[in-house]
């Protein structure tokens, strides 16, 4: 039996951050632009590592290379988050209503204390 070759998992952002170590590249540029080297000492991974990381985020609009000299400087593309953000804003009303019935249970709460 043939082995068949795994399919391409990181065609877009929500993929691509489907990973802990491309979430915690991210986080690290949210500060500015930084070379690979630093970034693959600061994870606690080797520069390979980094940077086949740092290319498929790259590919799914999460980061801009630019060179500067012999380094090539990496920088967060916020822009490519627009997808998941809007995702995510469509949960927002469960996170509200969460809260605003926690509120309204505060409220009785303190309610209950004044009439005591």
């Amino acid at each position: 039996m043939a082995v068949m070759a795994r399919a391409a998992t990181t065609s877009d952002a929500f993929n691509a951050i489907a990973e802990p170590q491309r979430r915690d590249i991210l986080m690290l540029l949210r500060t500015g632009e930084r070379p690979v080297t630093d970034l693959a000492r600061e994870l606690g991974m080797n520069q390979p590592q980094a940077s086949k990381h740092l290319r498929v985020l790259r590919e799914v609009g999460l980061v801009q290379v630019r060179g500067a000299g012999k380094q090539r400087l990496y920088a967060l593309d916020a822009r490519g988050l627009r997808p998941i953000h809007e995702w995510i804003g469509g949960f927002e009303r469960f996170w509200n209503g969460s809260f605003d019935r926690l509120d309204a249970y505060v409220q009785e709460l303190k309610q209950a204390q004044r009439e005591e």
